[in-house]
């Protein structure tokens, strides 16, 4: 069944297709053939058994009926001469076309012989019954004739025929013995005929949904594997190599996404915006290996002070970071900030390059504002990184937090933690 295997799945199923139709059209072909085989026996039984012992019983009743009655009719002067001829006439006419029709059957070797010694009993008796009808119609009284001989006469030939009528019902017994057992090796061979193309089809069957099974197995296996891979290749594309968290590309779709959300909703939206304080001169100092490692230090304070699904975390570049916060008030985005802060400088990474701190140090601008329809997409990233650098000009090591975000700064209310 190796073939199977190497057909693809819609092969497969045209296959089973064309498989349980030639099994469907064998099966009425079988079908067919033995009945038309049924057919003939019947034919056989019918025609050549049933119609010739009608035939034999139709001579038997013309010569008992017809010619005896019109003997008996014309010696008890009931009928004329002319009439007597007349039915003589014409029963031993249908005598001898029943005859002809008789003799006109199939008939075997061995019951030739008994057929041609009736046919001379039977053309014996008519000639007996022609010289009567010939010794009426030259004027002699048929009141002559010998009762006795006319009744052996008939009596000999109803013998004869009767022994043919009792031969050819005991053909059609033999022949509907021969019918039952040719009927039942057929039922037989139909049986095994069918049972083979059956099993063949459900054992080709089998094979052929056990394969298509076997490929819906590799498809899902396959299609698995398909998403697991998809999904790296989508972490990979939304993460940053360095850090683990979302990239700039992802923070692109999330801050359109959440950002469409909150209008909708009418809620509070809060970017952050961070940045290591100093980082040019970290690197400078310690070094690029160092340098990342503090970048992935900042990192994961940042994960683990992000609780919530919906809250995002961003490396937007270099050493800067982003932070997006859905439903989260002006209060707790501030504390939020401070948490931070001071987690990045508890982590006591050493900067001596730093002009504020012996350690590590971020400053964060921080935007929150209850979103609107006419909030600008771009003011809060704008407002960000205006209070970013705000924070940096009030000393760093800290954040500063607006909640105005209209398109002019002169009238922001902004708080300031340094």
């Amino acid at each position: 069944m190796k073939f199977i295997e190497a057909l693809k799945l819609r092969s497969k199923l045209f296959f089973l297709f064309m498989l349980i139709t030639m099994g469907l059209v064998l099966i009425g072909i079988m079908g067919y053939l033995n009945v038309n085989s049924m057919k003939k026996n019947l034919d056989s039984l019918y025609f050549g058994s049933l119609v010739p012992v009608t035939e034999l019983n139709e001579i038997l009743q013309i010569y008992h009926g017809s010619i005896a009655n019109t003997i008996y009719k014309a010696k008890n002067t009931e009928i004329s001469s002319s009439q007597t001829t007349s039915e003589i006439e014409n029963a031993l006419l249908k005598i001898e076309m029943q005859w002809r029709n008789y003799e006109s059957h199939f008939k075997r070797d061995e019951e030739l012989q008994y057929v041609q010694y009736t046919a001379l009993e039977i053309k014996s008796t008519n000639e007996y019954f022609k010289k009567i009808l010939n010794g009426v119609l030259s004027g002699h009284a048929i009141e002559n004739i010998s009762m006795e001989s006319f009744e052996k006469q008939v009596e000999h030939i109803h013998a004869t025929v009767k022994k043919l009528i009792n031969y050819e019902v005991e053909i059609a017994k033999y022949e509907r013995k021969k019918f039952l057992i040719i009927y039942e090796e057929l039922i037989q061979n139909v049986g095994i005929i069918l049972s083979i193309i059956i099993l063949g089809v459900l054992v080709i069957s089998y094979y052929v949904f056990k394969s298509i099974q076997n490929d819906h197995t590799r498809l899902e296996i396959t299609t698995k594997k398909l998403r697991r891979a998809n999904k790296k290749l989508e972490n990979v594309s939304y993460t940053d190599a360095l850090t683990s968290l979302h990239n700039r590309r992802y923070f692109n779709f999330v801050y359109d996404r959440e950002l469409k959300r909150a209008r909708r909703t009418n809620s509070y939206i809060t970017f952050m915006m961070l940045d290591i304080d100093f980082f040019k001169q970290y690197n400078d100092t310690y070094g690029h290996i160092e340098g990342d490692i503090a970048l992935k230090s900042v990192a994961k304070v940042l994960k683990d002070s992000l609780k919530r699904p919906s809250d995002f975390v961003f490396r937007l570049g270099g050493e800067e970071f982003g932070i997006i916060l859905i439903d989260t008030d002006e209060s707790n985005s501030a504390r939020l900030a401070r948490d931070i802060s001071d987690a990045v400088r508890l982590r006591e990474i050493k900067h001596e390059s730093s002009k504020i701190n012996e350690f590590l140090t971020i400053s964060i601008g921080v935007v929150c504002c209850i979103a609107d329809q006419a909030l600008n997409e771009e003011i809060l990233i704008s407002r960000a990184d205006e209070m970013l650098y705000k924070a940096k000009d009030n000393g760093r090591n800290g954040y500063v937090i607006t909640t105005n975000v209209s398109d002019s700064i002169a009238h922001s209310s902004e708080k300031i933690r340094a």
